[in-house]
């Protein structure tokens, strides 16, 4: 059984509400990058660095970040057992730079636990802070979103699924139980 949280429309208001409070929160986007956890991540943070543009008039730079060598739980997915690398590309410096990561769902904290270690790896931010579409608890590490499209109390056993029509044909969250 599946169960739409967000539609097309309350996607773009969320990233909109999400981009204000980036420019409001760190006083513009002057030394701020956006970094996208791949997949979905990415494209968020695009949307979110279009929105930033259209609001401040200031481009932000946006990144992307692989964080398939850094998981705990890494599982080969490849015939010769070696993981599916994509790669990680950030056209800017991010030492001293306030990066905000960017991902689409925010469940157990390992995902962004794991881009926290690849951005290390980078440099020195000054600062990072979290922005996710959907956060629905269940928390296995001390990590908190900075930027929180929607608030989803969920149960272990339900499923959140973000589509966005990069990848997916559509805009949409649900939750499958």
């Amino acid at each position: 059984m599946s169960r739409s949280i967000l539609d097309g429309d309350a996607i773009r208001r969320a990233i909109t509400r999400m981009s204000h409070e980036v420019i409001e929160r760190n006083k513009g986007v002057k030394n701020c990058v956006l970094v996208g956890i791949k997949t979905r991540g990415i494209y968020l943070a695009n949307r979110l660095a279009e929105r930033i543009m259209e609001i401040e008039g200031e481009a932000i730079a946006v990144g992307e970040v692989d964080i398939t060598l850094y998981r705990d739980d890494l599982t080969p997915k490849t015939t010769n057992q070696e993981p599916v690398l994509q790669g990680t590309d950030i056209p800017v410096a991010i030492n001293g730079k306030t990066v905000i990561l960017v991902d689409d769902v925010l469940y157990t904290g390992r995902t962004v636990r794991a881009a926290l270690d690849a951005l290390m790896d980078l440099g020195r931010p000054a600062q990072i802070q979290l922005a996710v579409l959907i956060d629905r608890g269940h928390r296995e590490l001390p990590i908190r979103p900075d930027y929180i499209g929607k608030n989803v109390p969920t149960s272990k056993m339900e499923r959140i699924a973000a589509r966005l029509v990069e990848v997916d044909a559509e805009d949409a969250v649900t939750i499958e139980s």
